[in-house]
């Protein structure tokens, strides 16, 4: 699973059993995230959770990972038996624009942001599992 952390929205993606696709979840409010973490786990087997970690064009970390860290902490407490990675997220939101932007979708549902964060989340997922292969 992986999650794009934002202070007002949250979206999630998940990935088949063989690992190969990552396919967008939901998007929700941030308010509700461990809520819905919490549900989802008791139903779901989740191997990894992969948030994103915004960095700069120099590979720092950006400001706004003073709003994920907390998260990250706080997702580390409530569910100890889940492993989570951080992994760098830069360009998601971008590159997420741009596949919308070209999927043929009409263009008030372009321009949903809860699709934007939907898809900035596969792409972390995507890019992980990438990562993970190419490292083995």
């Amino acid at each position: 699973m992986a999650i794009d952390y934002g202070r007002k929205r949250v979206g999630f993606a998940v990935t088949d059993e063989n690992k190969i696709i990552a396919t967008p979840l939901k998007t929700i409010g941030t308010k509700d995230v461990f809520i819905f973490l919490k549900d989802y786990l008791a139903k779901e087997v989740v191997e990894v959770i992969v948030i994103g970690e915004p960095r700069q064009m120099n590979n720092e970390r950006s400001e706004s990972v003073k709003f994920i860290d907390p998260f990250y902490r706080k997702l580390i407490k409530e569910f100890p038996g889940t492993k989570v990675d951080r992994y760098d997220e830069r360009f998601t939101s971008k590159m997420a624009s741009q596949v919308i932007a070209t999927s043929g979708l009409k263009k008030k549902d372009r321009q949903s942001k809860e699709l934007i964060d939907q898809v900035s989340a596969v792409l972390i997922l995507q890019s992980y599992m990438q990562y993970l292969k190419n490292s083995n």
